[in-house]
């Protein structure tokens, strides 16, 4: 029987075991003879069935012990406080290698829209260098550039690139620009562009408050400097300091003692005269009595 169903395994074409799921027989007695123990074949089967088992569970448990994981997140500060810039996506919990905060991803972030009054990227006496708040793709926003003038509407400039070049003109000019996202605004900066006299004037007068500031910043840094050096002088020689301010405390109480004494004794030398009369008085009623 056991020869029988090896060459069972030999001669049929199976799609599990011996004896089950049979596609075809290449001899009919052989057919009989592997129908006689059909429970010793599906044996083997039963016990990988049972083993699968344990092992499809174990993965289960796995799964869910991974879905439980609470993965804490927390933002960064975003780079700036107007307009369109980058924060950090930083994961609390569930790090690799048992760190306590790892960053996942940088993320886009946006402030106010407003971002007041902005300065030139570059100058000079000639033009001027301005530039709309954007990031990173350039070319992913759109701009525009506006000429504001008072009491009028403002006049819609051509360029509609994030850098514009102006030339300086004989009166002072405000810009703005405004950056677009999906015809959203999500940036608002505007400048004001001065004459040539007048930054020529700004400049004069900037050194003057530039070496004050500096001539009083390096004053405090002098003191601050001798303060600790001094500082340091009296605790590396605390004992001989102890015993100067001892000597000189002790040196003045004499001082104060013998000027004490001095005022004690001129006040006694005051008062004798006016004694002595007295005791020649009593001397002369005592003769004459």
């Amino acid at each position: 029987m056991r020869s029988g169903g090896a060459g069972c395994s030999a001669r049929l074409l199976l799609t599990s075991a011996c004896g089950i799921n049979v596609t075809a027989i290449q001899d009919p007695s052989l057919a009989r003879e592997g129908e006689g123990e059909p429970e010793g074949d599906e044996e083997p089967e039963n016990d990988s069935e049972t083993e699968s088992e344990p092992e499809a569970e174990a993965d289960d448990d796995r799964e869910v012990s991974n879905s439980t994981i609470v993965k804490e997140v927390e933002f960064g500060m975003c780079t700036v406080t107007c307009g369109i810039g980058i924060r950090e996506v930083i994961l609390t919990s569930g790090c690799p290698g048992g760190e306590s905060k790892c960053i996942v991803r940088v993320e886009e972030c946006r402030g106010p829209v407003d971002c007041g009054w902005g300065r030139p990227i570059s100058e000079s006496l000639e033009r001027v260098r301005l530039a709309c708040v954007h990031t990173s793709p350039e070319n992913r926003f759109k701009y525009i550039w506006r000429l504001l003038r008072p009491d009028q509407q403002a006049i819609i400039l051509a360029n509609d690139s994030a850098i514009l070049e102006v030339q300086r003109d004989t009166h002072p000019k405000a810009f703005e620009c405004e950056t677009l996202d999906n015809n959203e605004i999500v940036a608002s900066i505007r400048f004001t562009i001065y004459t040539t006299t007048e930054l020529q004037m700004k400049r004069a007068s900037q050194p003057d408050t530039d070496a004050v500031l500096v001539f009083v910043l390096t004053i405090g840094v002098i003191i601050c400097i001798f303060v600790i050096f001094v500082l340091i002088f009296i605790i590396i020689n605390w004992t001989a300091v102890k015993d100067f301010w001892g000597a000189k405390a002790s040196t003045t109480e004499i001082q104060s003692e013998l000027s004490s004494m001095r005022y004690k004794d001129s006040t006694s030398l005051d008062q004798s005269p006016t004694d002595i009369p007295g005791h020649e008085d009593d001397a002369l009623s005592e003769w004459n009595e």
